[in-house]
């Protein structure tokens, strides 16, 4: 059996997996510079978009500040990063880079580093509570509160899986639309995004995730990995179909079932 050379002084084997928004583009439209805030003031919410049809043919298959606070307590305590380097641990927390873990609080399965037994029954977001209670005052929710809350919105039976996404920024890239697991336990699981936007008093879209509504569930095969995207390759999309949820005061969140939309990351954030 061939083995791999190993690699030379310095560098570092490195496993790469492919993103779902690196699917679908030729190298020669890889991502080119924009003006990012010139073109997403050009785009349009088309929230009334019209369901569509997964066309014939189309497989589907498997491809292999407040930020900063939940960032620090979920490395902080999730027992999968106890043993992480502290080199690790700043790599996670770099501005560019996802984060996942649970977002459960009360009753959750975490625990703090370096932290004891007597510490589980304790608030786990406390950097966020203090973040919480600067800018909202005495009636702001905890840190815990508000984790839990938005989890809430999750279905009956949620994974209590979270991760933050940074868009890609001043650059357009290609669509690639997919589903995270194409399943919805219960019927009622939902996907919830809370979005953070570039700048104070924001309203645009360039946020959250862009959206296909489809017309009919879309269910991913019994044989599908569990917890693994369904990506859809290839696949062209008109215009007139695509969602690009709007932000703005009082519209920081949306959420739907996995069986109902397609979704890709924003072509331009």
């Amino acid at each position: 059996r061939r083995r791999t050379p190993p690699p030379s002084p310095g560098q570092y084997a490195v496993a790469t997996r492919r993103a779902p928004h690196q699917f679908d583009h030729t190298t020669e439209k890889a991502r080119p510079f924009i003006d990012g805030k010139t073109e997403i003031a050009a785009q349009v919410a088309n929230e009334d978009a019209p369901t569509f049809v997964i066309p014939e043919g189309i497989a589907s298959g498997y491809d292999g500040d407040e930020i900063s606070h939940q960032h620090v307590e979920t490395i902080d305590t999730t027992p999968a990063y106890a043993s992480m380097s502290e080199k690790a641990r700043r790599m996670l927390l770099l501005p560019d880079s996802s984060l996942q873990g649970s977002w459960k609080c009360k009753d959750g399965r975490w625990e703090r580093k370096g932290g004891s037994d007597e510490e589980k029954d304790q608030p786990r977001m406390i950097a966020l509570t203090k973040v919480l209670s600067k800018f909202l005052g005495e009636e702001a929710p905890s840190g815990d509160e508000f984790m839990d809350r938005i989890g809430s919105l999750c279905g009956s039976r949620p994974s209590t899986h979270w991760i933050d996404i940074v868009g890609v920024q001043d650059r357009r890239i290609a669509h690639s639309w997919h589903q995270d697991t194409g399943r919805s336990p219960s019927g009622d699981a939902k996907t919830v995004l809370l979005g953070f936007p570039p700048e104070d008093s924001y309203d645009a879209v360039g946020v959250f995730s862009h959206v296909i509504k489809l017309e009919k569930e879309r269910h991913a095969a019994e044989d599908h990995p569990p917890n693994e995207p369904v990506v859809f390759t290839n696949m062209e999309v008109d215009e007139k179909y695509i969602v690009r949820p709007r932000f703005s005061e009082g519209g920081e969140l949306i959420f739907y079932r996995d069986i109902d939309v397609l979704h890709s990351s924003p072509d331009v954030a």
